[in-house]
């Protein structure tokens, strides 16, 4: 584990990230790292912050922020990590209520998607330029405000256009809550469990997302999927601006804006082309401009970040380190397959097994189970071993489960025990996986680009959870059936997990010499 902390330690050199080496003790820091490495979904934006010892609030907590003040921020990057998967058993509600088909439910799941993993690195930088805890409580407030809209919705194009909006909310309130949890708290050692409780209610977003949002469906209807985001943010603002210290304001350079606002064209502009394919035909206008379109955002987002330099939203760099784009490319593969599998198998429990929302969201409990206990395992297993062989064993399970339910899209009882015991090694390969990426990003990089390739790794899955629900939308659209498209889907998603198992097996480190003190 002193591996780890070693790495986690270069992070001090940059600003707004958390600084692991203040930590009193070593015993301290391997506790730290060890917390940090078991996030599963966003806990690699830790490395986004940095305490502001001047701070005159943190000098009068001595330290030691409140308990209400964690659970006020902590709120916060739980409803950002709730809407991910709560909307998922939602769908065939809300595809009877608006009327729409297969490609209207792709994008209400990927309207947020897109714009939160386009965006998450300028939000990091908006945090260091005006201050984490005004940022939060922008992202707050836009949050809540936009989740009661959007349960107002009476339009497929009114809750894709919110569903857009509360991404960019999203992103605004990931670092921002990590940068007023470490201006809160000046002592290493209760900085270290403050971070480590944060990032350790991913594994419970993850496994309430898919049970809350079919309680709430069968019982009130899909709208309140949005409104139970109304109470948190508002509960998460009361807290935050009676106890938040506030966060110093860095100059930082100029924000990066040919890169950032070409990075969201191509991506949306890929995302399009996928979805409407299929509907409207590979070769209609509207599809080619939107290949045509991502093709000149993408060479156009490569030119600007080679002229910007290591000022750029990605320098690349970061490319010439084989860890660096593994863990990117194995990070992508590993959303890719999760986000997929949760929307495929969402409608597949209701259209062709017949569950109720309720009762889909209890199929997903051996998927999500897993989530919120093994990572802390991971981590020990990690800090031993390296992140080399959990990433691929993470992989391997993850495919293997995939693809051990493709033959059994019936409602037989073999079909059901393939869907349990599948559902199980996916979701103990997530929990493998994801959390030994995290720590294969930080070994992989320069110390003084490690804040941006956490951040990168953080874009590359969420760019993979889109490309997952478009690609194998596509899949199911190309099926005369939904059980038939359900197991292309289940091969196609399985297929490149494992391709993710040997890039990952390639690529990232095993155990890592400590460097010298």
């Amino acid at each position: 584990m002193s591996t780890i902390g070693h790495s986690l330690r270069h992070y001090r050199q940059f600003p707004f990230r958390v600084r692991l080496n203040d930590l009193a003790r070593p015993e301290d820091a391997a506790q730290a790292a060890e917390m940090a490495i078991f996030e599963t979904e966003e806990n690699h934006m830790a490395t986004q912050a940095e305490p502001q010892r001047a701070s005159v609030a943190d000098t009068a907590r001595s330290g030691k922020p409140s308990r209400t003040l964690l659970i006020g921020l902590s709120l916060g990057y739980f409803m950002v990590l709730l809407d991910m998967t709560i909307v998922s058993v939602a769908l065939p509600a809300i595809s009877r209520d608006l009327h729409v088909g297969l490609s209207g439910l792709q994008w209400v799941t990927n309207g947020y998607t897109i714009t939160f993993a386009a965006l998450l690195l300028t939000a990091g930088w908006l945090s260091d330029r005006y201050g984490g805890r005004r940022v939060f409580l922008w992202g707050l407030v836009a949050f809540g405000v936009l989740s009661g809209v959007s349960a107002a919705a009476t339009t497929l194009d009114a809750l894709v256009v919110l569903r857009l909006a509360l991404g960019v909310a999203g992103a605004l309130l990931l670092p921002a809550s990590l940068a007023v949890i470490t201006n809160a708290c000046t002592d290493p050692a209760e900085r270290a469990r403050a971070v480590g409780s944060w990032a350790a209610i991913t594994g419970a977003a993850l496994a309430a997302g898919p049970l809350v949002g079919g309680v709430l469906t069968d019982t009130l209807g899909w709208r309140t999927i949005f409104l139970i985001n109304v109470p948190l943010a508002l509960v998460s603002l009361v807290i935050t601006v009676r106890l938040a210290p506030e966060t110093a304001r860095k100059q930082r350079s100029g924000l990066d804006l040919t890169g950032q606002l070409s990075g969201v064209l191509a991506l949306a502009a890929l995302v399009y082309a996928l979805i409407e394919g299929p509907d409207k035909g590979w070769t209609a206008a509207g599809v080619l401009a939107a290949f045509a379109v991502t093709v000149v955002a993408a060479v156009v987002f490569v030119v600007a970040e080679l002229r910007a330099g290591d000022a750029a939203m990605l320098p690349l760099r970061m490319f010439r380190s084989r860890g660096f784009s593994a863990a990117l490319a194995s990070g992508l593969l590993a959303n890719f397959g999760l986000s997929g599998l949760l929307f495929v198998l969402s409608l597949f429990f209701q259209d062709s097994r017949g569950y109720s929302s309720f009762s889909a969201g209890l199929a997903f409990l051996p998927l999500t189970l897993p989530t919120a206990f093994n990572p802390i395992f991971t981590g020990r297993l990690v800090g031993r071993i390296g992140p080399r062989r959990p990433a691929t064993i993470g992989f391997v399970l993850m495919g293997v489960g995939a693809l051990l339910q493709a033959p059994f899209t019936g409602n037989s009882t073999g079909a059901l025990v393939a869907t349990v015991v599948g559902l199980l090694a996916f979701g103990f390969g997530v929990s493998f996986a994801l959390p030994a990426l995290v720590a294969g990003m930080a070994g992989s990089v320069p110390a003084e680009l490690a804040g941006i390739g956490a951040g990168a790794l953080n874009s590359a899955r969420q760019v993979g959870a889109s490309l997952g629900v478009a690609v194998l939308g596509v899949v199911l659209n190309l099926a005369s059936s939904n059980a038939g498209g359900t197991r292309w889907a289940l091969v196609v998603g399985g297929l490149a997990l494992l391709i993710g198992a040997l890039i990952a097996g390639t690529g990232l480190r095993g155990r890592t010499p400590s460097p010298a003190r």
